[in-house]
């Protein structure tokens, strides 16, 4: 999305920057029969952060793996991995692909297709930039933090009867540290 406002942030890098995983997470949190939140994670994804020279022209594009889901609970995980649930034996990512980028006061919107169980559906993640920084390998780093909410029935994610237990809204939590690459 091509816009005619520019933004400028300190010691904003123009390049192409991949997720560490070591220092990300990819979480989740739904309502128990109304009265907990469980919240989970997925454990193997990768996501590429592309920025360009107007920040509102950047660009994402990541992949999570849906086996790698964890609850903490190996019962509950097990039920999520099958076909009411996440599907993974036909399913096996979901995938997030931008489409624009506005500023949101002192943080960003980034819209882009999110897709689980083969449906996609635009989504718009609140996403607060966190800073830049220099990782022991003298490498450029970057931090964000972002948010959003979906209703896991539009994607075709069920639960069968014991999705009757869990909330149809999912909230979606993103920790990123990302690398520049040379």
């Amino acid at each position: 999305m091509t816009t005619p406002t520019q933004i400028s942030i300190p010691g904003y890098a123009v390049g192409t920057w991949v997720f560490d995983l070591a220092h990300s997470e990819v979480s989740f949190q739904v309502r128990h029969l109304g009265v907990a939140k469980v919240r989970g994670r997925f454990d193997d994804f990768e996501g590429t952060i592309v920025t360009a020279d107007n920040p509102l022209d950047s660009s994402v594009n990541a992949v999570i793996r849906t086996a790698s889901v964890n609850t903490n609970t190996q019962m509950r995980d097990d039920n999520l991995r099958q076909a009411d649930f996440l599907n993974v034996e036909r399913y096996p990512t979901m995938t997030f692909t931008s489409t624009g980028v506005r500023a949101d006061g002192a943080g960003f919107l980034v819209d882009g297709d999110l897709t689980i169980r083969g449906v996609a559906k635009e989504v718009t993640l609140n996403v607060e930039f966190n800073g830049f920084g220099t990782g022991r390998d003298g490498k450029t780093l970057a931090g964000f933090s972002a948010y959003t909410e979906i209703s896991r029935s539009e994607f075709g994610v069920t639960g069968g009867p014991a999705g009757a237990a869990v909330s149809d809204k999912v909230a979606i939590t993103l920790e990123l540290e990302v690398s520049k690459q040379d």
